[in-house]
């Protein structure tokens, strides 16, 4: 499994963090670490994006805003899950599936290999995270909620842990990751796939009666543009605005 921090430039996987307001003293960054499998005949790599802190005791109650920084970034994922959606259940499909973690199933033979989203500890029946009312498509006939496989085009989504007092979001209740983080989704993607970045807001407090504080930051998966692949396609942009002028 491979890990990357801020500035690295690689095929995989990247973390940008960037903290905003007053929760910087406690939230370090998003951490995305990334690791190929094949199943199914279909190769995949699989993304966990974790949020890091340095207190022993955060803990994270809300993560919101989900939102696309590229175009590309809000379908594509592969889902294996018990989502009864089209009678496509633990059928590894990019066309059917859920985000909820309670939907996951096998923990050997759907959750390595199923994209979903969660308040910290892990993908199985008893994790409290819920979805919030955004994951409801601005409030249009598509009302799938977050059993759907691609994310909607709010950019507000959210879910939270709706059993906070358990401590589900807490930093060391995320088995798997460092103890210093709270897993937040697994995101599958098929290997080589463009690159797409994120942003994410998420709510925390330090566990013991503190107050709640916000923090915002952008996270991307994929082959990250080398610096003269983004000047050409700055230049290009350019060119392509002149000329519709």
């Amino acid at each position: 499994m491979k890990g990357f921090a801020i500035g690295m430039s690689v095929v995989g996987s990247l973390s940008a963090f960037v903290a905003a307001g007053s929760a910087s003293a406690a939230f370090v960054g998003f951490f995305v670490s990334a690791s190929d499998v094949t199943h199914e005949g279909h190769a995949l790599t699989v993304y966990t994006l974790t949020a890091r802190f340095d207190g022993p005791t955060d803990t994270v109650v809300r993560a919101f805003n989900l939102a696309a920084l590229s175009d590309e970034a809000l379908s594509g994922y592969w889902h294996k899950d018990n989502s009864s959606v089209q009678d496509a259940a633990s059928v590894l499909s990019q066309q059917y599936g859920s985000w909820d973690p309670t939907q996951c199933g096998s923990a050997t033979l759907n959750r390595p290999f199923d994209s979903y989203l969660t308040v910290g500890g892990i993908a199985r029946v008893a994790n409290s995270s819920a979805s919030d009312a955004s994951w409801f498509d601005g409030g249009n006939a598509d009302n799938r909620g977050w059993a759907r496989p691609d994310l909607p085009n709010n950019g507000v989504l959210a879910w939270i842990d709706s059993a906070p007092s358990a401590g589900q979001g807490q930093v060391g209740n995320s088995i798997y990751v460092a103890n210093t983080d709270v897993r937040l989704g697994q995101f599958v993607l098929s290997q080589g796939h463009a690159y797409r970045e994120l942003s994410l807001s998420i709510a925390f407090n330090d566990g013991v009666g503190g107050a709640t504080e916000i923090a915002t930051g952008g996270f991307g998966f994929g082959v990250v543009p080398s610096p003269g692949a983004i000047a050409l396609l700055s230049m290009a942009g350019l060119i392509i605005n002149k000329r519709r002028r």
